[in-house]
């Protein structure tokens, strides 16, 4: 009897063994599937994918992350405003999911971080202060969580600038929110897109907004040794021709 009851047991360890080398087989096929996708710049076939890749497995961080950026990225293409909104809210999703499983997770806070930098560029009044908190608590959480996350490096240098130039400090709910905005803040805003691109070497949205910094901060040589090294980077996303377009006209310009 012990003798069957052991054959039982190492049966169930061996299909047990077989179905979770199976299942992480098709996961890492369909993540591999999902950045070949990406490759090509089919974003709409890559967050099927990745979507997959959730549905299979609900934990998995990148999966969920690489569906906030690529329902961010096609979100903010769209005309739309209500368009826009259903991608960003999807994104969303797929951020607090993430967060909810792991809150300590730099890409997961990053992520959250993303999703509240897109919002607060379509909301108004309290749901943009909203927004504009949440860039600051979330961006900070992934840098504490990892220092050489470019992307949330990337976002919290925007954050600086953006409450500087932008028209949040138009609103008078923005003003008397942060109180004492003053232009040091462009050092902050230097600093942590100079980071990125440090730690990121290809990241030509980081490259473009750098450039605007140091444009906007009267350091014309700057944005232009900036702006020069953008339009030679390689294209990485689907947004890094239209950006790189961006940057040879400012660089048109301000030569």
């Amino acid at each position: 009897m012990i003798g069957l009851h052991l054959k039982k047991l190492l049966l169930l360890f061996v299909l047990f063994f077989f179905i979770t080398k199976i299942f992480s087989q098709d996961v890492s096929t369909l993540l591999r599937v999902a950045k070949n996708l990406e490759f090509k710049f089919d974003e709409t076939g890559a967050i099927a994918k990745y979507q997959e890749v959730v549905g299979k497995d609900p934990s998995n961080m990148l999966a969920m992350v690489k569906c906030t950026e690529l329902n961010c990225s096609i979100g903010n293409r769209e005309k739309d405003k209500n368009t826009k909104k259903s991608y960003y809210q999807s994104a969303l999703i797929f951020a607090q999911n993430a967060y909810a499983k792991d809150s300590s997770n730099s890409d997961a806070c990053y992520a959250r971080a993303l999703v509240a930098k897109r919002m607060s560029e379509i909301d108004d009044n309290k749901d943009l202060i909203e927004d504009i908190k949440q860039i600051k608590i979330f961006s900070d959480k992934a840098l504490a969580a990892n220092v050489n996350n470019a992307k949330a490096n990337y976002i919290l240098g925007t954050w600086h600038f953006e409450l500087i130039r932008s028209n949040w400090i138009k609103k008078q709910q923005v003003k008397s929110f942060y109180r004492g905005i003053s232009d040091t803040q462009i050092d902050s805003a230097i600093y942590y897109m100079e980071k990125a691109r440090t730690i990121e070497p290809y990241f030509a949205i980081d490259f473009l907004d750098l450039a605007k910094v140091y444009a906007y901060d009267h350091q014309p040589e700057k944005a232009i040794d900036v702006l020069n090294k953008l339009v030679h980077l390689p294209n990485r996303t689907y947004d890094d021709t239209a950006i790189k377009e961006e940057g040879k006209q400012m660089l048109a310009t301000i030569q």
